[in-house]
């Protein structure tokens, strides 16, 4: 198929307030014909109210929404080639899956032989052409949600938005419909937008993911860069799992850390020497060590918890600083009993990041990072 169906969206310093409260604030960004984006972040972030203004269902406050160059703002919802994909999927309990399909081309003034021919194009797309004739209540989570994305893709919209699409969904069929769902909005060529509060959604289907923050963009970026090389301290605590140590520059490409060592990095930090800066160590990039091994961390052992091929530890420094490691199940995880003492070290100085340390604790969704 067709790789050129989509709209190419941009935002242009696009704001918007309830009242007093602002809820997004000189948003910009561009998004290419064909790509499927990610908006992520915590509750009340903005992405919702994003998604609205993209759809017609809010006009922005300020700035510029554009579709393939024009300007959209003062177009309604019904006449910008948009497909909803919703959370709960909304669809016509009353109505057989054909005439769920049909609704949006019917509602278009489609012909009778249009409605037909199409309507049967996109249930095989999605493989459900043998339950046209079925009412919503006779399919399973998974096959309402093929159907919600067929009445979608049928009236050849140019941006297909998805909130929250999976989150009715149990864990393991989750996954195997966002395989399914990403296959088939790439195989089709349409612009995709996806709201979701679940990282590893958003980590596994989208070409690139905007962070939102407050109602600002933090980061835009692709998933491997948000995880590898995150802009600021709020990406790196929301995209994965980090632990952050506490430490002072001692030099150009020295921290001394606040639990004792002190760390060589790969490069210098770019930070002046005597600051305070947090460094942000992914769980997997931690290991248990022996004591004497240089740059050793020692920690107290609180919990340790088998996760299928990974054990997870967890400990805290002496200066109060939680720390996890990841590790495959090795015979040497089981040294490490809760209440004993260990040490830990950074594998690879690299993946590390370094930040300048916030004046004050802050939050994720609510949870202290420190």
């Amino acid at each position: 198929m067709s790789n050129t169906r989509g709209h190419a969206l941009a935002l242009e310093g696009v704001g918007h307030a309830f009242g007093s409260t602002i809820a997004l604030e000189d948003v910009s960004l561009s998004i290419a014909a064909a790509e499927l984006i990610a908006l992520l972040g915590p509750s009340g972030c903005g992405k919702t109210t994003m998604l609205q203004i993209i759809a017609g269902f809010l006009r922005p406050t300020k700035g510029e929404v554009l579709f393939d160059g024009n300007r959209v703002e003062r177009i309604p919802a019904n006449r910008r080639r948009i497909g909803m994909v919703f959370q709960n999927y909304a669809l016509f309990p009353h109505l057989s899956v054909f005439e769920n399909v049909a609704y949006g081309l019917r509602a278009r003034k489609t012909s009778s032989a249009i409605v037909k021919t199409r309507v049967a194009e996109m249930l095989d797309l999605v493989q459900m052409g043998g339950f046209a004739s079925r009412l919503p209540g006779q399919l399973s989570g998974g096959q309402q949600q093929r159907v919600a994305l067929a009445r979608a893709l049928a009236i050849e919209p140019g941006l297909v938005l998805l909130d929250e699409p999976f989150s009715a969904l149990d864990k393991n069929l989750r996954l195997d419909m966002q395989i399914e769902i990403k296959s088939l909005l790439k195989g089709y060529g349409v612009t995709s937008i996806m709201v979701t509060h679940d990282q590893e959604e958003a980590l596994s289907m989208a070409d690139r993911i905007v962070v939102l923050n407050k109602g600002r963009i933090e980061q835009i970026d692709a998933p491997d860069a948000l995880y590898d090389r995150p802009a600021s301290l709020f990406v790196n605590s929301f995209i994965g799992h980090a632990n952050f140590l506490r430490g002072s520059v001692t030099a150009d490409d020295c921290v001394r850390l606040a639990a004792g060592p002190e760390i060589r990095l790969a490069k210098s930090t770019q930070h002046c020497r005597g600051s305070a800066v947090v460094l942000s160590v992914r769980p997997e990039n931690i290991s248990l060590v022996d004591s004497n091994k240089p740059g050793a961390i020692p920690i107290t052992v609180r919990a340790t918890m088998p996760l299928g091929s990974v054990n997870v530890v967890e400990g805290v420094t002496p200066t109060g600083e939680a720390v996890k490691i990841n590790q495959a199940r090795l015979s040497s995880i089981a040294h490490a009993r809760v209440g004993s003492g260990a040490w830990v070290a950074i594998n690879d100085m690299t993946a590390v990041g370094v930040f300048s340390a916030p004046a004050e604790t802050f939050s994720v969704n609510g949870a202290k990072e420190f």
